[in-house]
Parts: structure tokens; C-alpha cells; sequence
């Protein structure tokens, strides 16, 4: 069953640094859209780490410039 959840969506760099806070807080089920802004980024691997309180997955991103 799908249902409200508190939600942490964040970009951490590969020293485990945070380097963005996307979303965190309450969101309504369903599917969302996110904007990423990495220009004050240098170009390297980063990591997005998506949160719930049931779910946890993380994916890498190779920001180029």
C-alpha cells in the first residue's frame, strides 16, 4: 500500500561529505521531480542517497563539466 512518508533525498560527495539537500520532509505518495543544480560543483563521482522510513537506496552520478 503506498502512503505518505517522510522523505530525505541528498548528494553526498565521495568523502561522505553532504554537499546538497534536494527534499527533506513530508511528500504524498506518488511520483515527484527533483532539480539537481551541480554548477557549483567540481566535475567527479557524487552519491544520491534516497531515505524513507521503509526504504533506503542510493545510486552514483558522474558530474562532468
Amino acid at each position: 500500500m503506498k502512503e505518505n512518508a517522510r522523505v530525505s533525498l541528498s548528494v553526498y560527495d565521495v568523502l561522505g561529505r553532504q554537499v546538497a539537500s534536494l527534499v527533506d520532509g513530508q511528500m504524498i505518495h506518488g511520483q515527484h521531480t527533483i532539480t539537481f543544480d551541480g554548477t557549483t560543483l567540481p566535475s567527479g563521482l557524487y552519491i544520491c542517497r534516497l531515505k524513507t522510513d521503509s526504504f533506503s537506496d542510493e545510486i552514483k552520478m558522474l558530474l562532468l563539466k
